[in-house]
């Protein structure tokens, strides 16, 4: 059986039994198992509704698993963690995404990967360069890096001026 390389972004913004979001995010690294890297936490500012900040963060983990049979792991961390189905973008103890696979793209009804978003999200895309910047991009061919920078650029070129 091979074994692939993940990247998994993790979010919380809403303290569980573990405690603080970043607590909760090192007690689903703990979960996860298999972790071979992990970036730095990140504070970012919410999407949607929510008013909470996220702490986020991104690990490379190392699984046996196929896709869809690691996304049915991921969303049972999350279930244990408990995450509850609802508003999207609203407050969650976890949030577990497969955003890259060693081994190219999957695409199928209940899972796309990479991560349909990933290359638009900073709050993906920093931890990422942080423990993979190198890795490409399977549908664009870039880098996390090259990506990184192409996202700064624009955000640079839409930020109002003082």
């Amino acid at each position: 059986m091979i074994t692939a390389v993940y990247a998994i972004a993790l979010g919380s913004n809403r303290p569980g039994r573990h405690g603080r979001p970043e607590a909760e995010i090192a007690a689903a690294l703990a979960a996860l198992g298999g972790v071979v890297a992990v970036s730095p936490v990140l504070r970012t500012p919410p999407l949607g509704p929510s008013k909470r900040r996220f702490a986020n963060a991104v690990a490379l983990i190392e699984s046996h698993e196929t896709p869809p049979a690691l996304l049915a792991r991921l969303k049972a961390i999350e279930r244990d963690f408990g995450r509850r189905r609802g508003r999207r973008w609203d407050a969650r103890v976890i949030d577990l995404d497969i955003v890259l696979w060693s081994e190219g793209a999957w695409g199928e009804r209940e899972l796309t990967v990479p991560h349909a978003a990933f290359r638009a999200r900073d709050f993906v895309l920093r931890p990422l360069l942080a423990v993979a910047a190198a890795w490409r991009d399977p549908v664009s061919g870039l880098s996390v890096r090259q990506l990184a920078w192409r996202l700064a650029r624009r955000a640079r070129r839409f930020t109002p001026r003082p």
